[in-house]
């Protein structure tokens, strides 16, 4: 055998076509998620995904490793410009910070086996949360969540209200939908939405501003307008 033959790595395997008929298989468009029990399967793929660029958006939710979808350049397009938006909407308030997207938690100790990232979160200066190096012991008093295909961001609600996340601002592009929760209760009650067909103006009470969806060009807008009419924003 030459030197050249030793070095050629074997051809990768074919991907075999799934028969429908095969019992031996499950077709992909009928799983929408995998729960794996077994110990060292789980720690080689959790060992593999953590050196995938889209770990860091990754969540444990009480002891479960969450693979969150990645995002594409219009989810990073809307953090990235609320951001800048909340910043100066809470700068305006007298002061706060705004973070895009910060590991959330229930507990100082041990905070990585309970985790959330909300894409955006915002926290006033009265607000009780302990900061720490990686994360944050308390939830934000404003948090945007901004969906992509396959996300789980409305399983997150009890967990945002447990940690009193005061509002959540939810953006679901699929269909378009723009959702204001509120807490009451213990709970994260659904307070309206808005889209493009009928843009209604949510208003938080925790910010001066109000959210709304509107008609764009390419894709419907996010309207940001403060409550004494001076600078807003369309996103």
């Amino acid at each position: 055998m030459s030197t050249a033959e030793r070095s050629t790595p074997p051809p990768a395997p074919r991907p075999r076509d799934v028969d429908e008929n095969d019992e031996a298989t499950v077709p992909d468009r009928l799983v929408v998620g995998m729960l794996i029990t077994d110990p060292n399967l789980v720690r080689r793929l959790k060992a593999k995904r953590e050196m995938s660029p889209s770990a860091p958006r990754d969540e444990v939710w009480d002891g479960v490793y969450v693979m969150s979808p990645g995002a594409n350049i219009e989810h990073q397009g809307f953090v990235g410009r609320l951001t800048a938006a909340l910043v100066t909407v809470v700068d305006g308030m007298g002061g706060g910070r705004v973070f895009p997207g910060l590991n959330v938690s229930d507990r100082i100790a041990d905070w990585k086996a309970n985790y959330r990232e909300p894409d955006v979160a915002a926290y006033l200066p009265r607000n009780p949360a302990i900061f720490r190096k990686a994360h944050a012991c308390g939830g934000p008093d404003f948090a945007v969540e901004i969906l992509s295909d396959g996300d789980l961001a409305r399983r997150k609600l009890d967990f945002y209200a447990k940690v009193n996340t005061r509002e959540l601002l939810l953006l679901d592009r699929d269909p378009w939908a723009l959702e204001l929760y509120r807490l009451g209760n213990g709970c994260l009650d659904l307070v309206g939405i808005s889209n493009p067909q009928d843009p209604i103006l949510l208003a938080s009470e925790v910010l001066p501003v109000g959210f709304r969806l509107i008609r764009g060009e390419d894709r419907p807008v996010l309207e940001i307008s403060p409550r004494d009419g001076d600078q807003s924003w369309r996103i």
